[in-house]
């Protein structure tokens, strides 16, 4: 049976400049290099320039993954930036980004769903694919957490770092089997329930301000790997197949205990596992397709691997995505 998948053509991604480490932290706030890595794995993060908003973040991993799929730009049918930081509140960061690539076609939106961003936009643009609506799909993670931080809560303002990842979509034509490249399945949740425990505390609609984030660090870690390991045996359910088939776990980045945990508990040794929230800390919907573009270049992550990915976020939603590279 012949069906359509969504490729994965290109992949880049972007760090600011600016680093900044557990030690210059200490200097802020009332924390040590010890206390973060014992309890996130963090070393350090990157954190946008003064003038750097999200959209330039997301355009020049943008222009890095199309140049690795060695498209032109006017290609894409849709583009779709998975943000909890926009430029504005309105319009979507993807038409900024649509507008920096030099496109005048196709569509352009942003979804919010927090640190599983980029996961609901990579499942959107395969049912976009799928429907014969789209061929070619950029799809992005970005964000400038940093902007929204609270820099007098060490709870907090340790934990996030800024960036931004891209990768293009396209769709291909597969047998219908695990063996095809492409998505071949992708699993999402959410549960408004929990909206206390990870949210930002402000909007133009409640506050008319911004808002910084807050969160209930516990209780995240609490429903945390539970919450993650149900997507992803959903996921091993759908394709018939089992952790032993998984050749690399890309997880989001939010804390090295919650990654590690989430490995054991589904069976994925802990040498399949991409790790980089100690360099990059927590950039929400960026965190996945920056691990990714880690992995892929540093010769990990090969054409024909099976990669699973998974995040969760504030909402709560969580999601995961299991695709053939």
């Amino acid at each position: 049976m012949t069906v359509i998948r969504s490729v994965v053509r290109g992949i880049g991604s972007y760090l600011p400049a600016r680093t900044l480490t557990n030690h210059d932290l200490a200097a802020m706030v009332d924390t040590t290099d010890e206390w973060i890595q014992q309890r996130t794995g963090i070393k350090e993060r990157h954190i946008a320039a003064e003038k750097e908003c999200t959209s330039d973040l997301a355009l020049a991993a943008a222009k890095k993954a199309i140049a690795a799929a060695g498209i032109e730009p006017e290609s894409i049918d849709l583009i779709i930036v998975g943000t909890s930081t926009p430029d504005n509140t309105f319009p979507a960061t993807a038409c900024a980004v649509q507008a920096g690539l030099g496109i005048t076609t196709g569509a352009a939106f942003d979804l919010q769903a927090v640190c599983s961003g980029f996961v609901f936009a990579l499942t959107t643009a395969d049912n976009f694919i799928r429907a014969g609506q789209a061929r070619r799909v950029l799809v992005i993670g970005a964000e400038t957490f940093s902007r929204i931080l609270d820099w007098d809560d060490r709870t907090t303002c340790v934990l996030f770092g800024d960036g931004a990842g891209a990768i293009v979509l396209e769709a291909a034509e597969g047998e219908g089997t695990t063996a095809d490249r492409g998505i071949l399945t992708c699993h999402l949740r959410s549960d408004g329930r929990h909206k206390e425990k990870l949210f930002v505390d402000g909007g133009p609609s409640s506050t008319r301000t911004v808002g910084h984030l807050r969160m209930e660090g516990k209780e995240v870690f609490r429903h945390a790997v539970g919450m993650i390991t149900d997507v992803i045996e959903d996921a091993f359910a759908a394709t018939g197949t089992s952790a032993g088939d998984v050749d690399w776990f890309v997880p989001h980045q939010a804390n090295r205990r919650i990654i590690d945990g989430s490995a054991k508990k589904l069976g994925i040794p802990l040498e399949k596992t991409v790790t980089t929230v100690d360099r990059h800390g927590n950039t929400s919907a960026a965190s996945i397709p920056l691990a990714l573009s880690v992995a892929v270049a540093d010769g990990r992550i090969k054409e024909g691997d099976l990669v699973l990915l998974e995040a969760m976020g504030g909402g709560f939603t969580w999601g995961s995505v299991l695709l053939r590279w």
